[in-house]
């Protein structure tokens, strides 16, 4: 199965989140998060988590970006109960069962969201609009077709 993977392109996740993800662990949108949240009333590493921040299934901090990743099936159920237990004892699920039923829907759900090949970067945009909150995904394209660094000079014989 396809599911999101944290990465970190540098450590600023570490400054701009009050918790960040380690790298390498699957994760969701974490929209559901932010349901009762009122960004105005969020301090500056709330809003960034808000705006942009990917949901980590280790320790529920954030990352900036993900990877598609392929996830073995064992991976992907330990981080299923992991999302239960955690909607479980902070969200207020009535019980295990509904939590566990609505991990499953997270997780389905970020699955969807790595129809791409492995490696794809993605990024999140969230916002709070009249009707509530809005997300976008973001494809984040290589520097260039061969994947590798982009090229900033060339090397030229001397005549």
């Amino acid at each position: 199965m396809k599911l999101p993977r944290t990465i970190r392109l540098d450590p600023s996740d570490a400054r701009v989140f009050h918790q960040a993800s380690e790298p390498g662990t699957l994760a969701v949108t974490g929209t559901f998060a932010f349901v009762d949240a009122s960004p105005a009333e969020m301090d500056n590493k709330a809003q960034l988590a808000f705006k942009s921040g990917w949901l980590g299934l280790d320790n529920f901090g954030y990352s900036t970006f993900v990877q598609v990743s392929i996830a073995p099936d064992d991976e992907a159920e330990a981080a299923a109960r992991a999302l239960a237990a955690h909607l479980f004892k902070n969200y207020g699920a009535p019980d295990m069962l509904m939590a566990m039923t609505a991990a499953q829907s997270e997780i389905a759900y970020a699955a969807s969201l790595c129809d791409h090949p492995a490696g794809t970067l993605l990024a999140i945009e969230r916002e709070m609009t009249d009707l509530g909150i809005t997300e976008r995904i973001r494809i984040i394209p290589r520097p260039n077709d061969e994947g590798g660094h982009a090229q900033i000079w060339t090397l030229s014989e001397d005549n």
